[in-house]
């Protein structure tokens, strides 16, 4: 069990940064440039192997492997996250300047919601061992699934949260700046309504907790340290933001990625049936989790390049066939 200072001291450095994030750099609404977001996602990754290397030197070698491994997991499973935002900010037509503010509260939101599920998931697993075993059979099953099922395919107009807002309150057809709510006449009454905005949030938020069933389970097959759990979880999902800005214009490119998050989770799943009868070490466990994800990554862009260049050469013969027809 670690000092009570060190979780003060963790959640106070996250929410300073939060606070310089959103009161500095982003107080006012603005499109957020690649240029930004690769800094912004260097930052988050330098601070988090810091973290980590000060959790090899002050916790012990061991929980620090388990802290790089648990946010290697988490991290690479934030970046299925993405896809769905990118599908629900187009289905909401959210104005680029206004996607940052929505990231930034549904982060808030999600750290909130991820504090919560780990706290019970520790507390199930003292008190039930054998929910382990739930867990890792939930993750293969899970990690089969994701390999078979079709690309993303996200109809954010079936999410229940968004039938349930516009039940409780009434919905502007248009925003209002980066506001979630505002008011105006309804029936002759000036009323609060919520905005776009708000929705938008809403479905991001209920998003993340569908992710969170795959991701907290995940990281307890490597750890069931709490804070070694907690504290990778929540680096990774600080990093959320700046690497769907880096990354949203290419999330195409990465074909083969589902297939390597389907093995991670495959892995990790196994790992957690088996672990009773054979001990997986974890430095073998962060090789196999970086491994499967750099095939997956290579193999992306690999087919993401000949893609490109098949389809260059088509344009090209289209091109050639054309000046020759056109030729006297």
């Amino acid at each position: 069990m670690h000092s009570i200072w060190a979780w003060i001291g963790f959640n106070l450095f996250v929410i300073l940064m939060l606070a310089v994030d959103l009161g500095l750099f982003h107080r006012t609404a603005h499109r957020v440039k690649m240029s930004e977001a690769a800094v912004w996602s260097a930052v988050w990754v330098t601070l988090a192997i810091i973290f980590g290397i000060g959790v090899h030197h002050f916790i012990g070698p061991r929980a620090g492997l388990e802290y790089f491994t648990g946010y290697l997991i988490e991290k690479a499973l934030s970046v299925d996250n993405i896809f769905v935002f990118v599908v629900i900010f187009s289905y909401f037509k959210v104005p680029p300047e206004y996607q940052h503010r929505v990231l930034f509260w549904g982060v808030l939101g999600a750290l909130v919601m991820r504090g919560i599920m780990i706290a019970a998931g520790v507390v199930l697993i003292r008190e039930f061992s054998w929910i382990l075993y739930v867990f890792g059979a939930f993750l293969i099953f899970t990690g089969i699934k994701m390999a078979f099922q079709s690309e993303h395919s996200v109809d954010p107009s079936h999410n229940p949260v968004l039938r349930l807002i516009r039940r409780i309150m009434p919905v502007t057809d248009e925003y209002h700046g980066p506001r979630f709510s505002t008011k105006r006449p309804i029936k002759g009454k000036l009323r609060r309504a919520a905005t776009p905005m708000l929705v938008v949030l809403a479905v991001v938020e209920s998003t993340d907790v569908v992710f969170a069933v795959d991701s907290i389970p995940a990281i307890f097959a490597i750890t069931q340290d709490p804070f070694i759990v907690y504290t990778s979880n929540i680096f990774a999902i600080l990093g959320l933001r700046a690497l769907y800005f880096l990354l949203a214009g290419s999330v195409e490119k990465f074909h083969y990625l589902r297939y390597g998050l389907s093995a991670v989770l495959v892995f990790v799943g196994i790992k957690m049936v088996v672990a009773k009868f054979l001990h997986v070490p974890i430095g073998l466990s962060l090789g196999v989790v970086g491994g499967l994800l750099a095939i997956s990554v290579v193999a992306s862009l690999m087919h993401s390049r000949r893609h490109e260049s098949e389809h260059t050469n088509t344009d090209r013969s289209v091109l050639s066939d054309d000046s020759s027809d056109s030729a006297p």
